[in-house]
């Protein structure tokens, strides 16, 4: 863990297992390394990334969450859901996307919720997975498939539904995308 902490904190790029697929990820605030996951996985920077944040608490600097939102949040949270909201003035310009909103998680899985915390900010993530491909569950395919990353913390196998993403930006709720998580209680 301090060897991840270390390579964050200097803008390095990280594989690490969450409670759904390994994600990919590097310090919010660190422009070049944010610069290095859009290339990695040759994304579009019109494509959102994701906010791993270490608790409920830190969700509110980045996030606007108001009463029925937070409610969700802690109901569902932490667990396999992605949940889009109004983005603060605290989210760097490079990662707001044009609606100005901004998608949080808080995975219910030590290892990077233990990191996110550490650093003091939300690790910027996206799903260990090629372009239009299933996530990696091996970290030795993902390791042999992403050659800049500059460390994959080995937690295993993963599972391959990646997170159910949930947009709360209108003032209800709008699945996204259904994955993990289940969304019954969501929408009923």
């Amino acid at each position: 863990m301090r060897q991840a902490l270390e390579v964050l904190e200097r803008g390095g790029l990280i594989a690490y297992p969450t409670d759904t697929v390994y994600g990919l990820g590097c310090d919010l605030m660190n422009k070049g390394a944010i610069e290095r996951l859009y290339q990695m996985k040759s994304m579009q920077k019109a494509k959102s990334l994701a906010f791993i944040c270490h608790d409920l608490g830190d969700i509110a600097k980045y996030a606007v969450v108001d009463n029925w939102a937070y409610r969700i949040l802690k109901r569902f949270l932490p667990g396999p859901y992605c949940f889009i909201l109004p983005a603060t003035r605290e989210v760097p310009k490079m990662v707001l996307s044009k609606q100005k909103t901004v998608g949080i998680r808080v995975p219910n899985h030590p290892v990077v919720t233990t990191l996110a915390r550490e650093l003091g900010r939300p690790i910027i993530s996206s799903t260990a997975n090629a372009p239009g491909e299933e996530a990696f569950i091996d970290p030795a395919e993902l390791r042999d498939f992403f050659h800049g990353l500059d460390l994959v913390l080995d937690g295993g196998a993963c599972g391959v539904d990646p997170t159910t993403v949930v947009d709360l930006s209108n003032g209800h709720v709008e699945i996204v995308r259904e994955g993990a998580g289940p969304i019954d209680d969501l929408v009923g």
